[in-house]
């Protein structure tokens, strides 16, 4: 990625005027899935990828946290951005998890949503290797536990991600089947509260 830098002509220094512009849109709900604002969003997000490529043998820390999808090429349902909805992704790289999660937005939220959990790792300086292993409904927490109905998923095909920009507050990603994502943290969520305790060896050794 980083020879891509010189090819592209553009300043450095516009990498920040770029970053800035493009979080603007993101974090604004109304915008970044209109049409009128996706070929802008685009553009940024590609510009951007050049600008500032992400390099995670320096910074897979970085992935940890909540992050929410505000922007994506793909049309499939579950790439759904709106304002009445939350679609989230956890990742936690450390101890080699990673969730996608799909709720209303609002303070119905904690209430129910559709997930799915995957085993993650990084494979290279942008690419994380991704193997589901189960999916379907994740209910409130009642003290110490969060009811589920999981099911285990047969994944037969190889999935992956390459995280082409990542900083404290933006991630850009693009998947196996060519889809472009745009993805902001949200700090104020932890990974605890979706995920509870942490997993054991024999529990990772079994996924």
């Amino acid at each position: 990625m980083a020879s891509g830098v010189a090819s592209t002509g553009i300043p450095a220094e516009s990498a920040a005027d770029c970053r800035s512009e493009l979080l603007q849109l993101l974090r604004d709900r109304g915008h970044p899935g209109s049409a009128a604002e996706a070929p802008r969003v685009r553009e940024l997000l590609q510009r951007l990828e050049h600008l500032q490529p992400a390099n995670l043998a320096a910074d897979s820390d970085r992935l940890t946290g909540v992050w929410e999808l505000r922007w994506s090429s793909g049309r499939q349902p579950y790439l759904t951005v709106a304002p009445w909805l939350e679609n989230l992704q956890l990742l936690d790289p450390r101890q080699g998890r990673a969730m996608n999660l799909l709720r209303l937005a609002g303070p119905v939220a904690p209430l129910a949503g559709i997930a799915v959990q995957a085993r993650i790792s990084v494979e290279g300086l942008q690419r994380v290797g991704v193997r589901f292993v189960r999916g379907g409904w994740l209910g409130p927490r009642i003290g110490d536990r969060r009811l589920q109905l999981l099911r285990e998923v047969n994944q037969s095909f190889p999935a992956w991600l390459d995280i082409t920009v990542l900083d404290d507050d933006l991630r850009v990603c693009r998947g196996n089947a060519g889809t472009l994502f745009a993805l902001v943290r949200r700090p104020e969520l932890r990974l605890e509260d979706f995920f509870g305790e942490q997993p054991g060896p024999a529990e990772a050794a079994a996924d």
